[in-house]
């Protein structure tokens, strides 16, 4: 199958399984907060399928890989996909079943849009990373021709993948209008930590000036802090 053909196949699925797990939770299509989100993580990322599928196809063959070879990411993915899949369930639920509106009021329409614009800061910040180190995969592993990348937002944390995507994942929950699905969508904190750490240790042995990088940047996920 065509590397076009797999993107398209990929892309499109993923946009119908979200719409769906979002508006058949909620019973109702009539949630803007869902629309909103949906445009958020599928309309960058029309634009950046675009670009690399025209200026840098190896871009997109890297970011299709899924299957980790590594047995501790294998363990780490499935844990991740089963907090992804409920926390995507939560907000539709909590749209229907009314529970943040009932124990809180409800999300205050500034903090819905102050966290979507946190979401699309996230999700853009994920594509920039991607932009700096072309060799950004899904899985871990090490390359032939890899190097270690210092610049850009390489150059604040180790990690500016996870931390782009736990900001998109933190803010997810109000920007749906739901505190309920918080909680979940935080439990991705100590899976990005457990998975980040087993990659340095792949990282160290692997690719070569790793762990020189590491000593200049002193800060895994958030500057100053750790």
């Amino acid at each position: 199958m065509s590397l076009k053909l797999r993107v398209i196949l990929r892309f499109g699925l993923s946009l119908i399984l979200i719409a769906a797990i979002f508006f058949l939770t909620a019973g109702t299509i009539h949630y803007w907060e869902a629309w909103v989100f949906i445009a958020i993580m599928f309309i960058p990322s029309v634009a950046f399928c675009a670009y690399y599928y025209v200026h840098d196809p190896a871009v997109l063959e890297r970011r299709m890989q899924r299957r980790e070879k590594v047995t501790e990411q294998k363990l780490i993915i499935r844990l991740g996909m089963l907090i992804f899949l409920v926390g995507m369930l939560m907000p539709g639920l909590d749209q229907r079943f009314g529970w943040t509106l009932r124990w809180v009021g409800g999300v205050p329409l500034r903090v819905e849009v102050l966290a979507q614009c946190l979401a699309l800061i996230g999700y853009l910040g994920s594509m920039w990373v991607i932009d700096v180190n072309r060799f950004a995969s899904r899985t871990i592993q090490v390359e032939q021709g890899q190097q270690v990348i210092s610049g850009g937002p390489y150059h604040y944390v180790r990690h500016p993948m996870y931390a782009f995507a736990l900001l998109m994942w933190m803010a997810a929950g109000p920007a749906l209008g739901s505190l309920v699905a918080l909680p979940i969508f935080a439990l991705f904190v100590p899976i990005f930590v457990w998975r980040l750490l087993n990659e340095e240790k792949v990282l160290r042995q692997e690719l070569p000036g790793y762990a020189e990088y590491c000593q200049q940047t002193r800060y895994r996920l958030l500057p100053y802090v750790w």
